[in-house]
């Protein structure tokens, strides 16, 4: 079992910047209860941007399109967003959680994040995503593999495989 923090640790915020990967989970609170639970829930990854830690209870990140959009749907609809961050370090194992609610930023101004991550805009975000973190929870992370970073991908590389067959028109 993990432990559960009222807001991020100093080796949480240590992961979590330097973590090249991040998961956002989401689900729509207006959908109510199916067979299985409150759904759908979304989760995506995002490696294309880093994970900002605003204050002890405040993250964002850059959102890009491409990736669909329900995380800002889900939020603005009032759901609740987790975020999962783990080290694919070999001496390091370990999972930090952030559970708590987002909201969408226009990509423009003098948004904290936009500052910090202005040297590595090769493209323009779509949005800022902020989230109020009310709980955070560490565990082990000993199921997480040892992976090495080699970068991330080019347009060009992204492919279409599970896409499906290139709509015309």
């Amino acid at each position: 079992m993990g432990k559960q923090y009222d807001a991020i640790t100093p080796e949480q915020i240590t992961l979590i910047e330097s973590a090249p990967l991040f998961f956002v989970a989401s689900v729509d609170p207006e959908l109510g209860p199916g067979p299985h639970g409150i759904g759908p829930l979304n989760v995506s990854p995002k490696g294309a941007t880093k994970l900002c830690v605003l204050g002890p209870n405040r993250v964002a990140y850059l959102d890009y399109p491409g990736s669909g959009n329900e995380t800002a749907r889900h939020a603005e609809a009032g759901g609740p967003v987790t975020v999962l961050v783990m080290s694919f370090e070999a001496e390091d194992a370990a999972i930090v959680r952030l559970y708590g609610r987002a909201e969408i930023r226009p990509a423009e101004g003098d948004h904290p994040v936009l500052s910090t991550l202005a040297p590595d805009l090769a493209k323009k975000p779509r949005q800022v995503v902020e989230i109020e973190v009310s709980k955070t929870q560490t565990s082990c992370g000993y199921g997480v593999p040892i992976l090495d970073y080699v970068g991330e991908r080019t347009r060009e590389g992204r492919g279409r495989r599970f896409k499906g067959p290139k709509q015309s028109g």
